[in-house]
């Protein structure tokens, strides 16, 4: 038997488990690193250029993209406005990218090299 509610959370304290995890990605100063990842993620799911993406780096707001074929970037090219609005339609329904300060459109331009 035990001798009262020491050990125990009361219904007040309890927290679900999404904001628990938001909590520990503010405490632990991951949003940025995990941000940073999604758009990566994005890209190659919505590009159809995975094959060919050799490097991404992903800095204020700005994605560049270094391809190995000059007929593919060409293409990407031409298609820099839809990429742009689909890659921040994917990353709007990621709850680590809309929790931070500024949600709303992510990457707000594309260098393909």
């Amino acid at each position: 038997m035990m001798a009262g509610n020491g050990n125990r959370i009361g219904r007040k304290d309890a927290q679900g488990m999404e904001e628990l995890i938001s909590q520990y990605i503010r405490e632990m100063k991951l949003a940025a690193g995990l941000g940073r990842q999604h758009v990566y993620d994005a890209w190659m799911r919505v590009s159809g250029a995975s094959a060919y993406t050799v490097d991404l780096t992903f800095r204020n707001g700005v994605l560049y993209c270094t391809l190995s074929s000059s007929v593919v970037r060409n293409r990407l090219y031409f298609r820099k406005a839809e990429l742009l609005r689909m890659l921040n339609e994917c990353l709007e329904k990621d709850p680590v990218m809309m929790s931070g300060d500024n949600p709303g459109t992510m990457v707000r331009d594309l260098i393909l090299r």
